[in-house]
């Protein structure tokens, strides 16, 4: 799929058009039409970054019985999403250096599509893990090109952008925490039905990103438009194709030497938050419904309890990436969100059914510390292509850090036969989460760091 789609930098229309009817006012309706395009494109694509985790978390009681797994063996399920986002991220720049971001987040959208098809007809849990990685594998890649695909096409609303995919991406993961369980009951009650049906809205989710891809060569983003407007004049004068000058900054941008990541203290504080809030997220996700449930709450109530605590990332990733923009250090941002965090983890030691809603709420709000690591991607770099290689560090360093995370939870469930080892385990990553994420929200950025340090 990917081969046809290669070029996406580089092509450019050379259909014959009148002079009278060549020029700026053509150029620029065409890409206002891509820019719409691509937006939509971005909020059905978040939509479908989580729904393959979290309606498997509702329904993973079912699916241990059905599938005869173990809780460990659980444990390992829950943490096949961060370790799949870590491999497969690390290719997500060559990949869109390659193909353009464009066509890998289409291509990434018809994995889910596949492989949420296929997993839960595979009849063995090696099947349905099998599965499961390449449905994840195209979320790892639209995961890390996201902040790239933002970066490019809206320099001047990084922030309001990453707002509303990272509140698309808590849509989509409410939804299906919420409507999984109600769903399985409507299609006869059975999990494979109940977890079949999220490839439905992935397929949708290819669609507009093929028109960008047809004509690719006729939309350049808004920043190459920003800062070649006197490029662009001349271009479209001449023969109406992509802007030259874009052209040409974009090309030094690849020829330009990799950047050393490795030698940012930025980057790093970046990729260790990205994984400790990570290793939060998906701890609630593989096993929240699970801890409801054991303190006595009905299954469907369960989903719903987390639904709520996805559900609160729909206005908060809007409202904060926002405000993460207009302060010149995210630290105070990243300890208010840890300490509703903690209260959380509290009431869930304590008391789990009698505050469940004030529970799942103060974690709902703790969760939205994952759009405000995306943001922080998009502001600690300067260019484009770094902001590729940092999402790409941060992503695939922190999925890697947060693996042991829910695999441990069911090692703890299941030896201790409770939750309060586990919890007490969440609770207490959340002091280097906050740590380390108010290192990562100063104000400064990667490519200053790394040409200091050389």
């Amino acid at each position: 799929m990917m081969g046809g789609m290669a070029s996406e930098e580089t092509r450019t229309i050379t259909t014959p058009t009148p002079p009278a009817t060549r020029g700026k006012t053509g150029g620029t309706a065409t890409r206002a039409w891509a820019t719409r395009l691509v937006v939509v494109g971005i909020m059905l694509s978040a939509l479908n970054l989580r729904p393959a985790i979290t309606s498997l978390g509702a329904l993973l009681e079912e699916v241990r019985d059905g599938l005869g797994m173990s809780g460990s063996v659980a444990g390992l399920l829950t943490s096949v999403p961060p370790l799949c986002f870590a491999v497969f991220g690390v290719m997500a720049p060559r990949l869109a250096r390659r193909f353009g971001p464009a066509a890998v987040v289409c291509a990434g959208m018809a994995a889910i599509a596949v492989g949420l098809a296929v997993r839960p007809y595979t009849g063995s849990t090696a099947g349905f893990l099998a599965a499961s990685a390449l449905a994840l594998m195209g979320i790892a890649v639209s995961n890390v090109l996201m902040p790239v695909i933002v970066k490019r096409w809206f320099p001047d609303r990084v922030g309001s952008m990453t707002g509303l995919y990272s509140m698309f991406l808590a849509f989509g993961t409410s939804i299906a925490a919420a409507a999984t369980v109600p769903m399985t009951r409507a299609l006869g009650g059975s999990w494979q039905s109940g977890l079949t049906v999220w490839a439905a809205l992935a397929a949708a989710a290819v669609l507009p990103w093929l028109p960008v891809l047809r004509d690719r060569g006729t939309a350049e983003p808004s920043a190459a438009r920003a800062q070649e407007t006197s490029a662009e004049d001349a271009s479209t004068a001449a023969g109406g194709g992509a802007p030259a000058g874009s052209r040409q900054a974009r090309a030094a941008e690849a020829a330009a030497p990799a950047l050393r990541i490795t030698r940012s203290r930025t980057a790093w504080a970046l990729a260790v938050f990205f994984g400790l809030q990570a290793t939060a997220a998906y701890i609630t996700m593989g096993w929240m419904a699970q801890i409801f449930r054991d303190s006595g709450v009905s299954a469907g109530t369960a989903g719903l309890l987390l639904a709520v605590t996805m559900v609160m990332g729909v206005p908060l990733a809007f409202v904060i990436p926002r405000l993460a923009t207009r302060l010149p250090q995210q630290g105070p941002i990243v300890l208010a969100l840890g300490v509703c965090g903690l209260a959380g983890y509290a009431g869930l030691y304590f008391a789990p059914a009698s505050g469940a809603w004030a529970w799942a709420l103060l974690l709902g709000v703790s969760n939205c510390s994952f759009p405000l690591a995306l943001t922080m991607v998009g502001m600690r770099a300067k260019t484009g292509g770094g902001v590729a290689q940092l999402s790409a560090f941060a992503q695939s360093t922190g999925y890697l850090i947060s693996i042991p995370g829910p695999l441990l939870v069911g090692v703890l469930y299941q030896s201790s036969g409770g939750w309060g080892l586990p919890i007490a385990l969440m609770a207490a990553l959340m002091l280097p989460q906050m740590a380390v994420g108010v290192l990562a929200g100063r104000d400064r950025t990667v490519e200053d760091e790394a040409a200091g340090a050389a």
